[in-house]
């Protein structure tokens, strides 16, 4: 049976656009079609839908309020179209906080190297976020950035300059073992004993949501540093690591160029580069560079890993996150051949379980765990 879709747009002409692309494959049928906001969550009440796309910006109602009234009532998966731009890039991260699943550039050309390409990857899209559950959790006027969020920085800076900052914790590498199939937990998974001096995370669709709940779990004091890699354009990554700075406890930054690993610190690649790590561990710097053209992702996961792999060896926790395809696999393999430990979430509780079951059918994932519990996972495993 196809996949039912609503597209949702003001302008007649990309509502037409939009359906035709989809229905080129015969697994997506557009069943109808909406003018504004308003239309979309009266009809999401009455048709039987399992994907929205959604504009952000109409008349009536906009996509976001849209968005908020449809996981209300009746919730269905929402992809989001929106601008590359500063002022998208905001509204797009609200509309995830509302409840959508991902989203999309308006401009296809921006999206892909060629009209085939942006063709696949939006049919790709809208099927792998069909029929799965939005996770809806109570938000709050926190997620939007204020003024006070600069009051927020300097509490957190106060609070970081009192703390302690003790040396690494040292050990000893335990021997490894050949992998075996991941365990599924409800609960955090008692405590290895190793240690630890990096944690890596890995994510793509679904990420942005993912990322806030596992790093708003981590308290101020965290003993190290964080690397992020989420599949997200150039315009988005300044914008949705100030957010998080103002959620979490930790600091939270887009990285550049030169900066160097501080513990309670958290480094978001920069969307449309690669971030590496250099130098030693404990005195690690990050190097952001344009990369070679032919990755798929910028950035890509495989590539920060594979640099942790080299810095930092056994000493990495690595957890990839919801998110399509495979990417993370070959640099987690990287780690895993040095000692590191690898976590994937588990496919219930993902938007897409592309990433993370490509780490578990590998064998390279020591836990396979909920999305709710990972941050505490994460405090209870590298916090002592």
């Amino acid at each position: 049976m196809a996949i039912r879709v609503l597209v949702v747009d003001d302008s007649s002409f990309f509502r037409r656009r939009v359906s035709e692309i989809l229905d080129l494959d015969p697994m997506l049928k557009v069943v109808d079609t909406a003018a504004n906001g308003k239309e979309a969550v009266e009809k999401s009440r009455t048709g039987s839908y399992d994907v929205i796309t959604m504009d952000i910006e109409m008349p009536v109602m906009d996509g976001i309020s849209a968005v908020r009234e449809i996981m209300k009532t009746n919730p269905i998966p929402v992809l989001m179209f929106s601008s590359l731009t500063h002022d998208g890039a905001q509204a797009t991260l609200d509309a995830l906080d509302a409840g959508a699943m991902d989203f999309l550039p308006k401009r296809f050309e921006d999206i892909a190297r060629s009209k085939e390409e942006a063709i696949l990857l939006l049919q790709q899209r809208v099927k792998a976020i069909a029929r799965r559950r939005p996770l809806i959790a109570p938000r709050s006027a926190a997620l939007r950035p204020s003024a006070s969020s600069s009051a927020l920085d300097t509490a957190k800076a106060g609070s970081l300059a009192s703390r302690s900052r003790s040396a690494p914790l040292g050990g000893v590498t335990p021997a490894r073992q050949v992998p075996a199939p991941p365990i599924e937990r409800k609960t955090a998974p008692k405590r290895t004993g190793k240690s630890y001096q990096l944690l890596a995370i890995g994510t793509s669709t679904g990420g942005p949501v993912a990322l806030q709940k596992v790093l708003t779990a981590l308290p101020a004091n965290f003993p190290h540093p964080i690397v992020l890699i989420q599949h997200m354009p150039g315009t988005f990554t300044a914008a949705f690591a100030a957010r998080l700075n103002t959620l979490c406890q930790i600091n939270v930054k887009e990285a550049e160029d030169g900066d160097s690993l501080r513990p309670g610190h958290a480094y978001l690649a920069p969307g449309g580069k690669q971030m590496l790590l250099e130098g030693r561990a404990g005195a690690a710097r990050l190097r952001i560079i344009d990369g070679n053209d032919k990755v798929n992702y910028k950035p890509c996961v495989d590539i920060t890993f594979a640099s942790a792999a080299k810095i930092y060896g056994a000493k990495v926790l690595a957890v990839v996150l919801t998110g399509m395809g495979a990417d993370g696999r070959e640099g987690a393999r990287l780690l895993k051949d040095q000692g590191a430990n690898i976590w994937a979430q588990d496919e219930e509780t993902c938007v897409v379980y592309g990433m993370p079951q490509a780490i578990a059918k590998a064998g390279l994932a020591s836990e396979s765990l909920p999305l709710p519990i990972i941050g505490e996972a994460i405090v209870n495993e590298m916090s002592h």
